[in-house]
């Protein structure tokens, strides 16, 4: 068994991970307009990035390029403190960002497999056999040395990991089509009437833009691609070229989250980061952040433990108390009320404060009295005492943003009157 974990480790040395990083995330405004998506806090103390990042960790994994462009400060500094000193450069082992280097032109990127083609130079002067190209804004688990092995295998030029879902909801995702040999034949963009899997009318593979290349292939697709009148996508482009030679592959994602139903998650809008978040402080959450066999890494500040004060519920209701929540350290539940809420590191709750089904991020103050629901409040912000927030739609309407689901958002550093 330790020898076969050895060649593991052997074998994925061979492999370079490009993490495409710098998406806007325009859909989760206003939590990105100060940060690009992979950024953005998820969890408490976690973020997005770092689900990925610790899924590379834990499949040895130890050449990792992550791709930035949009609004990157933020996440550079969250690299630069949590995890680029994690690997030992003189083992050939890295953690490092390349932002934009306009090697190729002064365009910036005009899609991902452009943004990967413009860090070429990267790709060659590594010179690994192997590329493994990731999406930096996807909460999962993910051993992404199984998809490895599949892709050896099948002695495939690309590999691209799929997820199985339900035909009914398969107009919300691309669509890979396979034979009976999980050999790609097809690509539906977000159609009605799905190709569904051999032996399985029911579902369809959804690709979950994960992919594994032979570097040679990749180079020479990406070059020709460059010359053309096209989106430079790989979805789009890239693959539907690969397709053709017919050693393009779909490789099933095989779950290291251990539940029934397998989790990968897109928290591309308010509602859906809302809803994850939500997930986390059920009683059994879908995504398990407490299991040792596949931990998730993160940069955490020194901040002292969470405390709870004040237990005078007899005298009128001053009772510091969290039920059914996550609570990061440096926060001090003075004399208030959480409940099914996240709150980030050095949140300060004041006394006769009711907090419900909400996301607090870091070095948010809320005020004495105040009553919040279904919110999230980002960076910064302090709540004025006596502040009604997700009661009475029309009025947060006018104050804030508000999502389609009822989700009112507090952008950085807002003053709140």
């Amino acid at each position: 068994m330790k020898h076969k974990e050895r060649s593991r480790e052997r074998l994925m040395k061979d492999v370079l991970a490009v993490i495409l990083a710098g998406g806007k995330g325009e859909r989760l405004h206003p939590l990105t307009i100060h940060r690009a998506k992979p950024a953005v806090p998820f969890g408490g103390k976690y973020r997005i990035i770092d689900f990925t990042l610790s899924n590379c960790i834990n499949s040895d994994i130890r050449k990792i390029a992550v791709i930035t462009q949009y609004k990157s400060l933020s996440l550079d500094r969250h690299l630069a403190l949590g995890w680029e000193k994690l690997l030992n450069p003189e083992l050939g082992e890295y953690i490092f960002t390349i932002p934009p280097q306009q090697r190729i032109d002064e365009r910036w990127y005009e899609g991902t497999a452009d943004a990967v083609f413009q860090n070429i130079y990267v790709i060659e002067k590594e010179n690994s056999p192997f590329v493994l190209v990731l999406s930096g804004d996807h909460i999962y688990k993910m051993d992404y040395s199984e998809m490895f092995d599949f892709h050896l295998e099948k002695n495939a030029m690309g590999t691209v990991a799929s997820i199985r879902v339900h035909k009914s909801i398969a107009s919300a995702f691309g669509i890979v089509q396979v034979d009976n040999e999980a050999r790609i034949i097809g690509f539906q963009e977000k159609p009605e009437d799905p190709h569904t899997i051999p032996g399985d009318p029911e579902h369809c593979y959804a690709s979950m833009g994960i992919y594994i290349f032979n570097t040679g292939d990749i180079i020479n697709e990406l070059k020709s691609d460059s010359g053309k009148s096209s989106a430079h996508d790989f979805g789009k482009n890239i693959l539907p070229q690969m397709m053709k030679t017919k050693r393009l592959f779909a490789h099933e994602f095989k779950d290291e989250n251990k539940k029934e139903s397998k989790y990968w998650r897109d928290v591309g809008t308010i509602d859906a980061f809302w809803e994850a978040s939500m997930d986390l402080v059920s009683v059994d959450p879908q995504f398990n952040l407490y299991d040792d066999s596949w931990p998730m890494r993160t940069y955490q500040g020194q901040y002292p433990p969470a405390k709870f004060v004040f237990a005078q519920e007899y005298k009128g209701g001053r009772l510091g108390v969290a039920l059914d929540s996550i609570i990061c350290g440096g926060c001090i539940i003075s004399g208030g009320r959480v409940q099914n809420s996240v709150l980030s590191p050095n949140v300060r709750i004041n006394s006769y404060v009711d907090i419900r089904d909400s996301i607090l991020l870091e070095n948010v103050e809320i005020g004495r009295h105040c009553r919040i629901r279904k919110a999230i409040i980002d960076k910064d912000v302090y709540i004025p005492s006596g502040t009604t927030i997700g009661y009475d739609p029309g009025e947060d309407a006018k104050r804030f943003s508000v999502s389609p689901g009822g989700v009112v958002v507090i952008p950085k550093g807002a003053e709140v009157r």
